[in-house]
């Protein structure tokens, strides 16, 4: 363990060629809402104002969760993980965490070859 990232007490991510690092998002009671993705400025947006905002790759733009639906995720923990290039947000959402209206992007399980919802 000679990489000071995994021993220090300094937040230093571990961006990837494109300036991002991979963001998990669960809520207090650790049912997985999304993953996106966030850049710097992501993450400085997110500490300063206490919801997340994530670099949208589709967009090419900053995109605060819940900014057009009102469905915000008030953040209430941040932690990084042991090299730095992932981050894992406890939130606590403001209505749905999915574009689609479902509590969470993760709405269904793969079986098989096709798709069923979860219950």
């Amino acid at each position: 363990m000679s990489d000071p990232r995994e021993t220090n007490l300094v937040l230093d991510p571990k961006y990837d060629a494109a300036g991002l690092v991979t963001a998990v998002v669960t809520d207090r009671g650790g049912a997985l809402l999304m993953v996106a993705h966030m850049n710097a400025e992501a993450l400085a947006a997110t500490q300063a104002s206490g919801e997340a905002t994530f670099w949208s790759r589709s967009r090419a733009r900053l995109w605060k969760k819940g900014e057009t639906s009102g469905n915000v995720l008030r953040v209430v923990e941040m932690r990084i993980d042991c090299d730095q290039d992932a981050l894992w947000i406890i939130a606590d959402p403001a209505g749905p965490a999915c574009h689609t209206g479902a509590t969470s992007c993760f709405y269904r399980r793969i079986v098989g070859d096709g798709l069923q919802p979860v219950a």
